[in-house]
């Protein structure tokens, strides 16, 4: 389940990285065919990969569960599949313009949830492809007592949830992007806005969102028993609040396993499956029930939000940032700027590359160490809650044994179940490694945040991002004038870079170039001269070739900007009459949004006379 949250996670960058500017050469047709053809393809690959494997269970039934011998091997393949599938799906995005065809069908160009919700369809069915596949090898090493077709559907509905938030957090952007706060200077249009955004509705979804989960994987509430009454009474004398104990029935409840939902008391709820119920002690349950007590107690759930807000802030910074990057190449620029669909889409294909290997490092080894670390704190809560470890060490070896999954096989969420046992029982020599372990999660997530927030801040907020901009933007106008010596208005917007890069010096050239060309070019006099009379270097100001090439422009047309600009230069100049004159025209002209910046220079232009 982990990791299929990070698959959609890549399947959803990879579909929203991708921007179709035009047809593709391919019809619709061509489209199906080939998402067809890719389909048998990836279909040959699994049948003969599953069928591999279950020979070996069939040559070897006696192998030794706990080595992991065949069980390491099946997640393996699982892994390597569902990598294969995301590259297919990669396929269907890059090369067969998924994107596009959704976006023809009607209503779908304005929903982005419509679109990401088909393509997460396409996805799921390779998904389901393994697993339909995977069933008999699943059978052999685990002997689950299942049907292929319960095993593909308690797989569908156990990861469906996991894209609940990303539905109603869509749907809700998407209406909000048909509203005025996503416009120009919106607030919805801004980097913290978003981040606000997001972090706040994240919040809520996962405060109500469990009570709508429970249900749909079909949870009812645990049947009583003497068992289902000590384990409740267990949980009320521990000062425990929750919403309700439930029957948890993924896998037709064959999957020994347990969990919790819910920050809140009112929305909070445990689960646990029918196998784990029967075959566990009621000491050894209440071992299990204590571990996620854990969580709770530690408010792990909150800090998973914390994690996904935090890629979120980091995500908008480095996808600026590598599309810089490339951008600034002339190869990638030439790729991007061609008219042909299929170049624009092997670089928005190689812009994903980098992202998608920040997420998988982010989420596997970042927010895995964290999650390892969790699984531990709540080990050692259980250990103190029940007094000794002995409790939660015996249900760990009784899950791995009669599950058949192996002691010595780790993940990137949990530590194996032997380095959860030894931990535990370190405990027994060493009360105090609740209080290490525990200060040692402080602070690496102090470390964490400080790094968080340094990162989000450089590459967010920081002059950097703009400076990034302003570089590309200066080699795409030299590249262009380089075709277009005599093309002014690239002139124009070179020297409008310079100036806001604070290249004066090269700002006065290039105005100066302009003036070489076309004397008459009014928005270059009127800007080369607001330059020449305000720029900080002093060596540049000059005060008197401000004031002629000022009148030019006003000669020219008389505008406020222009207006305004003759003031500056009468007011340089000790022409204070003429200064007072020439802002009250511009302010006669000016519109409203302009009107309290002219009075502001009246005021300064009238207290100089004054004095």
């Amino acid at each position: 389940m982990f990791n299929n949250i990070i698959y959609f996670i890549v399947v959803l960058l990879i579909f929203n990285i991708n921007y179709p500017d035009s047809a593709p050469e391919g019809s619709f047709f061509f489209f199906l065919t080939m998402i067809f053809l890719t389909w048998l393809i990836f279909t040959g690959y699994c049948v003969w990969a599953f069928r591999v494997l279950k020979k070996r269970t069939d040559q070897e039934p006696g192998f030794q569960e706990d080595d992991g011998y065949l069980i390491g091997p099946y997640q393996r393949l699982i892994v390597r599949l569902s990598v294969l599938a995301i590259f297919m799906f990669a396929l269907s995005v890059y090369l067969f313009n998924l994107k596009y065809w959704l976006q023809m069908i009607p209503g779908f160009e304005w929903f982005s949830v419509l679109q990401g919700s088909l393509a997460l369809s396409l996805f799921f069915f390779y998904l389901s492809t393994i697993w339909y596949f995977a069933f008999p090898v699943y059978q052999a090493i685990f002997r689950p007592g299942i049907t292929r077709r319960a095993f593909i559907l308690s797989n569908f509905k156990l990861n469906l949830p996991t894209l609940f938030p990303w539905i109603a957090l869509s749907a809700v952007y998407d209406l909000i992007a048909l509203s005025p706060l996503s416009g120009p200077g919106g607030f919805m249009n801004r980097v913290e806005g978003q981040i606000i955004f997001f972090a706040g509705f994240l919040i809520l979804l996962m405060i109500f969102m469990p009570g709508f989960i429970q249900y749909w994987w079909g949870c009812k509430q645990i049947k009583a028993s003497e068992k289902a009454g000590q384990l409740e009474s267990f949980l009320h004398d521990k000062g425990f609040k929750y919403r309700n104990l439930l029957n948890w029935p993924i896998f037709e409840g064959r999957v020994m396993t347990a969990g919790i939902m819910g920050i809140f008391p009112r929305y909070r709820y445990l689960l646990i499956t029918d196998s784990l119920f029967e075959i566990l002690s009621i000491d050894e349950l209440k071992a299990v029930m204590a571990h996620e007590m854990g969580h709770a107690k530690y408010r792990h759930l909150i800090f998973y939000i914390l994690f996904f807000v935090g890629f979120m802030i980091l995500s908008f910074g480095l996808f600026d940032l590598f599309f810089y990057l490339l951008y600034a190449h002339p190869f990638f620029m030439e790729m991007i700027s061609g008219k042909d669909s299929q170049s624009a889409n092997l670089f928005y294909l190689i812009l994903s590359i980098p992202m998608l290997m920040t997420l998988i490092f982010y989420f596997r080894y970042v927010m895995g160490f964290f999650m390892r670390n969790f699984e531990r704190q709540a080990d050692l809560y259980s250990a103190v809650i029940m007094g000794t470890p002995q409790p939660t060490i015996r249900s760990l070896e009784k899950i791995a044994s009669l599950s058949e999954k192996s002691k010595n096989l780790p993940n990137w969420h949990h530590f194996s179940i032997r380095e959860r046992v030894d931990y535990l029982l370190k405990m027994l020599k060493d009360p105090g490694l609740v209080r290490r372990h525990n200060r040692f999660l402080a602070i690496s997530f102090s470390i964490y945040l400080i790094c968080l927030c340094g990162l989000g801040y450089f590459l967010n907020f920081s002059p950097v991002k703009e400076h990034l901009t302003y570089s590309i933007t200066e080699n795409i106008l030299k590249k262009q004038i380089m075709k277009e010596p005599d093309n002014i208005p690239l002139y124009l917007n070179l020297a409008m870079v310079y100036n806001h890069t604070g290249e004066y010096r090269k700002a006065v050239k290039t105005y100066e170039r302009i003036i070489a060309l076309d004397p008459g070019q009014a928005v270059c006099l009127n800007n080369l001269a607001w330059l020449l009379v305000t720029v900080p270097d002093e060596g540049l100001r000059d005060e008197e070739r401000a004031l002629d090439l000022a009148k030019k422009a006003v000669a020219i047309k008389r505008t406020p900007v222009f207006l305004d600009t003759l003031a500056e230069a009468c007011y340089a100049n000790g022409l204070n009459m003429e200064a007072v004159r020439a802002i009250k025209e511009a302010i006669a002209l000016a519109t409203e949004e302009r009107t309290d910046y002219y009075e502001k220079q009246l005021n300064k232009f009238l207290t100089i006379k004054q004095q």
